[in-house]
């Protein structure tokens, strides 16, 4: 009798507070993730790491025995020089770009990766001047990029996935649910395939050292706004036709950032996945829900009366 109370009672305490226990499932889960992607990373990583510092550390003992006139100091302080130098996207390699960082097309191509916060890090701004303009263009300028995405992305989903799914359900009778799930499905596959695959081998074409998965990599870690900047196009010596290709690049990413926003809404508007969202959210009172109805039927109420006026008017 009292085991049966007790187990009734826990499952009343559990289904009262189940968005809580949801919720801290999805922190723990979340937690554990990362921590798998860490031990994954250091598992993969390290030892690269410590193959190319051991062959860093006997090319400099190489480089001093050769020249014994050059002293270990010295040689220090110009590799921290050049290295600071190639942080700011500035190479003294011979087959490096001739090219200028902040010409207009690079500067428009770096303006792009900041408004959508992509953010490559192969060319940072060298000034104070242009460090203080780049806070406050960022300010103004990432809250600007997420409205325009907001207002084309709600433009286009209309037309590429509320309509279609609109118009199966209607006219072939199909289930409006198993037809949006299917919408998605192809609309994420016409998106990997025309963002993704074709862009990837396009780059492995145009750009001399990069095969088909750095180029696969490249275009992911783009859309995707990670920008971690190993991978930058356009950064070849003597690319050719390079202010175009940079002017084509930005175009690509920001086309391919509002195909992916279009595909994720897509399937952020699945029933199901609104059921699985929902899980996690804190419930509303029934105090809150009253008070929405309230003020949506005097704003109903309102708005009857204003077109009642209206017409009263309209007829004398």
């Amino acid at each position: 009798m009292l085991q049966s109370l007790a187990g009734s009672s826990c499952v009343r305490l559990v289904e009262q507070h189940r968005s809580a226990w949801c919720f801290g499932l999805l922190v723990l889960g979340y937690a554990l993730y990362l921590v798998f992607g860490a031990v994954v990373f250091s598992s993969v990583e390290l030892p690269s790491e410590d193959l190319l510092r051991q062959e860093l550390a006997k090319l400099k003992r190489r480089f001093l025995d050769e020249h014994a006139c050059l002293g270990e100091p010295q040689l220090e302080r110009f590799l921290a020089r050049v290295l600071e130098a190639s942080n700011y996207g500035v190479s003294v390699l011979s087959n490096a770009s001739g090219s200028w960082n902040w010409d207009f097309t690079s500067s428009l191509f770096f303006a792009s990766t900041v408004l959508s916060t992509t953010g490559y890090g192969h060319t940072v701004p060298l000034s104070d001047g242009g460090k203080a303009f780049c806070i406050v263009y960022s300010v103004i300028g990432i809250p600007f990029t997420l409205l325009f995405l907001t207002a084309v992305v709600q433009r286009i989903i209309v037309h590429v996935t509320r309509r279609p799914v609109l118009y199966f359900h209607v006219h072939w009778g199909f289930s409006k649910q198993v037809v949006a799930i299917v919408h998605a499905v192809v609309l994420g596959f016409i998106t990997v395939l025309c963002f993704f695959f074709i862009p990837a081998a396009i780059f492995s074409g145009l750009e001399d050292d990069w095969n088909f998965l750095e180029s696969f990599y490249f275009c992911f870690i783009s859309l995707s706004t990670i920008g971690l900047g190993d991978y930058v196009p356009g950064e070849g010596y003597n690319q050719k036709f390079r202010e175009l290709y940079k002017i084509g690049i930005t175009c690509y990413l920001l086309l391919g950032l509002i195909a992916m926003l279009v595909v994720l809404e897509t399937f952020c508007e699945l029933h199901e996945l609104k059921k699985f969202r929902k899980m996690f959210y804190v419930k509303k009172d029934k105090e809150d829900d009253q008070e929405h109805i309230i003020e949506h039927d005097q704003l109903s109420f309102s708005s009857i009366s204003d077109q009642a006026t209206s017409r009263k008017e309209d007829q004398k």
